[in-house]
């Protein structure tokens, strides 16, 4: 009887440390196949679905400006905000860290050429596109220099980052699959034209952009193998917007699309009467755009048609932005920043950022209440509740 027991016990135990052993494994390996597929810590349009929505509380009062870091070249870029860093480049070919409370300049980088592609942030790391040809690693906490990779062109997209894969577009015509820890090609894949647009990837690994060649195209993120492609009839320069089965974007012709994520079949169009340079950002229910002739559009997303118009007095290249029931848009006109609510369209508010008409393409970026924004003649600035 007490061998028994003896050898009941015995089992017991190699049995409680069999699975001990399991779930020490289990933990080791776990996080590594849930991360796989997150997107980044920080990336251009608030996710790699290019949402332009960003989960923060609503600025509903006029901002004060908490900071403004000065600097003598526009600001193309969207800025990132990762930690207590704010990250963003400029046309003097210097990208710049500075305190997100303070505005202080932390570290800067010098290329060779200007810097409009906009930042992502992962690990510590910083991952952008330079006018040099360059896609660039550096750390985002000293700003060093990890790698470099070259494009046969300028970059102006910016990178989408998923699980350890890179993905940028170049004027070369190409888009580029980068390993992130050593910037080597994993693959890259051409298309008919100049690439200034962002990718997108949805949450099965496709990955999506636009190009000078009047086409979307749909790749696989794994092969880089094509999917399918969509032509719009006229050059693209926006980024796709993903939500669930569709993508969203606008053309040059003015048209702005959507499309069936898996076949490229088109869904509805919407013509918004100018150039549409502009990425659109997504609600529940709506899509926001705007175009060259100053007005932000509402559209719902099942059907195209417009529930709500905004005129902002002047062309949009900057991309709309939104929080909550607030949508955030720009214009070349004073830098004027709108803020629009969404489901009205009624402005609640708005700010002037900036007194040039020269492409006013940073779109703002709301983190914690704050809002954070490039301006082509006031540097970098930074807003918060009054």
């Amino acid at each position: 009887m007490m061998r028994s027991l003896r050898l009941t016990f015995a089992q017991g135990s190699h049995y409680a440390a069999l699975m001990l052993l399991c779930l020490f494994i289990l933990a080791i390996f776990a996080p590594t196949v849930a991360q796989e597929n997150q997107p980044a810590e920080w990336v251009y349009r608030a996710d790699v679905a290019h949402s332009g929505r960003y989960d923060s509380p609503a600025l509903l009062d006029t901002p004060n400006q908490l900071w403004q870091f000065p600097i003598e070249r526009p600001v193309r870029t969207s800025l990132a905000v990762v930690g207590n860093l704010v990250y963003g480049g400029s046309e003097n070919g210097i990208l710049y860290a500075v305190n997100r409370q303070t505005g202080k300049e932390v570290w800067r980088y010098k290329s060779e050429q200007p810097f409009v592609s906009s930042p992502a942030v992962v690990n510590n790391n910083l991952y952008v596109g330079g006018l040099d040809s360059n896609v660039y690693a550096l750390d985002a906490l000293t700003g060093n220099e990890i790698w470099r990779f070259m494009t046969g062109n300028q970059i102006y997209s910016s990178p989408a980052i998923v699980g350890e894969v890179l993905y940028i577009g170049s004027l070369d015509n190409n888009i580029y699959a980068l390993d992130i820890t050593t910037g080597k090609p994993i693959w890259q894949a051409i298309t008919g034209g100049q690439v200034w647009s962002s990718p997108a990837v949805d949450a099965d690994g496709t990955v999506y952009i636009g190009s000078h060649d009047h086409f979307v195209y749909a790749f696989d993120g794994k092969t880089g193998e094509q999917l399918w492609k969509f032509d719009t009839g006229g050059e693209i320069n926006a980024s796709p917007a993903l939500d669930s089965d569709a993508l969203y974007i606008g053309s040059a012709n003015s048209q702005f699309y959507a499309l069936n994520t898996k076949t490229g079949e088109l869904l509805w169009q919407f013509d918004m009467g100018s150039t549409i340079y502009a990425s659109a950002a997504i609600s529940d229910k709506l899509v926001y755009g705007d175009g060259l002739d100053g007005t932000l559009y509402a559209l719902d997303k099942k059907t195209g048609k417009p529930q709500w118009t905004f005129e902002m007095g002047g062309p949009a290249y900057s991309s709309p932005s939104i929080t909550g029931d607030v949508v955030y848009a720009v214009t070349e006109k004073d830098g004027l920043l709108h803020a629009v609510d969404a489901t009205t369209g009624k402005e609640i508010w708005q700010l002037v950022t900036g007194t040039q008409w020269d492409w006013r393409s940073s779109s703002p970026v709301i983190v914690d209440g704050q809002l954070y924004i490039g301006s082509n003649v006031e540097g970098l600035l930074a807003f918060e509740s009054s």
